[in-house]
């Protein structure tokens, strides 16, 4: 949430690096970053250690991260656009790695189709929390009057994350295990060249596109959420830190909601009534009366509580496809399936970051809020309002006849289970059997 919200507002505005600069720093350093993902997807795939694939990885990306965070979110005014491209670099780097092992880590949890939307249900949980504790430290220090407001308190961010998360990391790799997955031995290696293969099958195409859109549509809200809430509707920056955090809890709320109907209705038939809720809010918040804080809570509630299903589902239903590989190929490809759509994420997430590069063509200045024209501040409507809500109705026709079924999952499951028990894996001490689902 800093690296797509707060971030890009920071170096374009308090540092002075411009809109234009900005974006493109986002777009050119996250396309480099999705090149990165299928190479560490096959090395994820390929890692045989003791200790476990992802947890080993897990700890190794946390020291790149932590350094990059660092460097990003202590900056002052007077760096330049290398010390953003490159610390922006590692940054993605050190987030990939961590990333795609910690998703790839739960994916193997459980092997319940249920049990798993709400494993990531609370991974996403998880998440939002702590996006809601950065975006209250504005609020906080600001009615504490601690310096900093008029750079959304960024430097007091990012010494949060470097604090906290190898906290939390650390717990993690204590107290979870890693359970060892049953693949077929004679199988080929995971190559490079898998990860294209991957592309050409119908449940992996519909999930990652559905990724990419879900991604894609909150990434060029967010990006712009400040721009829009202060330019536009007139609230101070605390107050629209307010409306954020209003935002994110009801996303804590919605997971539990989306999960409850994925039960009922299947995972797919949840993610379109999501996208379809998410549509509805985008198109309605123009309407919104400017510097009325009352009038907007709702409007955030009801934008917050889709914002969760398609992170958690789309991650439950690429394990499932996982398992769908398996049986097919007798070849775990988790870290390759999972680093597909990660990299789904960061074309959004680079999609979005354009946007910054458009409206400076069309007239708006972050600089210089009043050298806005009012063809600019029009166009930063129509970017946050009216092109998300489009997508979200996009990504809801991807779901329509989404053949991975509950039911087509349980008949792979079936098959696994008798071909795991006629060719078993070899021994291991450290072993924890793959389909122990978490007590509930």
């Amino acid at each position: 949430m800093p690296l797509t919200i707060t971030l890009p507002t920071f170096y374009a505005e308090s540092l002075g690096l411009g809109l234009e600069l900005t974006g493109w720093a986002w777009v050119l350093i996250r396309l480099f970053d999705i090149a990165f993902d299928p190479l560490f997807g096959t090395v994820l795939d390929r890692t045989n250690w003791k200790w476990g694939r992802f947890k080993s990885w897990f700890a190794i990306g946390t020291p790149i991260l932590m350094l990059a965070v660092w460097m990003l979110f202590m900056a002052k005014p007077g760096v330049g656009p290398i010390h953003l491209f490159f610390w922006l670099g590692v940054v993605y780097i050190g987030y990939s790695i961590t990333v795609l092992s910690h998703t790839s880590w739960a994916s193997t949890l459980s092997a319940d189709y249920h049990q798993r939307s709400r494993v990531y249900a609370f991974w996403q949980t998880g998440n939002v929390v702590g996006m809601i504790l950065i975006l209250a430290m504005p609020v906080l220090l600001g009615i504490l009057k601690v310096p900093g407001r008029e750079d959304g308190y960024v430097g007091q961010q990012g010494l949060f994350i470097v604090i906290m998360a190898p906290l939390m990391i650390a717990l993690a790799l204590w107290r979870v295990e890693e359970p060892k997955v049953v693949h077929d031995a004679s199988a080929p290696r995971t190559q490079v060249m898998d990860y294209f293969k991957m592309l050409s099958r119908p449940t992996v195409r519909r999930v990652l596109i559905a990724d990419l859109l879900m991604g894609l549509a909150p990434g060029v809200a967010g990006t712009l959420f400040f721009f829009y809430f202060i330019r536009v509707k007139g609230f101070d920056r605390i107050e629209a830190a307010g409306l954020l955090l209003i935002y994110f809890l009801a996303a804590i709320v919605g997971a539990v909601l989306w999960t409850r109907l994925a039960k009922r209705s299947g995972k797919a038939s949840s993610l379109r009534i999501s996208c379809v809720i998410y549509a509805a809010v985008q198109f309605l918040v123009v309407f919104l009366p400017a510097g009325n804080f009352l009038m907007a809570v709702p409007f955030l509630v009801l934008a917050g509580l889709p914002y969760s299903a398609a992170s958690f589902l789309l991650r439950s239903m690429m394990a499932d496809i996982n398992d769908e590989e398996r049986l097919n190929t007798g070849k775990d490809r988790t870290g390759m399936l999972f680093s597909i759509l990660t990299g789904t994420q960061k074309v959004g997430s680079a999609l979005a970051g354009s946007s910054f590069i458009l409206l400076s063509y069309l007239g708006l200045n972050a600089e210089n809020p009043a050298a806005s024209t009012a063809f600019g501040l029009l166009s930063l409507q129509a970017m946050y309002a009216v092109v998300p809500g489009v997508i979200g109705l996009l990504a809801a026709l991807t779901m329509v006849g989404y053949p991975l079924t509950e039911e087509r999952h349980a008949e792979i499951r079936q098959k696994l289970g008798e071909r795991d028990a006629t060719h078993p894996p070899p021994p291991q001490e450290d072993t924890v059997p793959l389909d122990v689902a978490p007590a509930q």
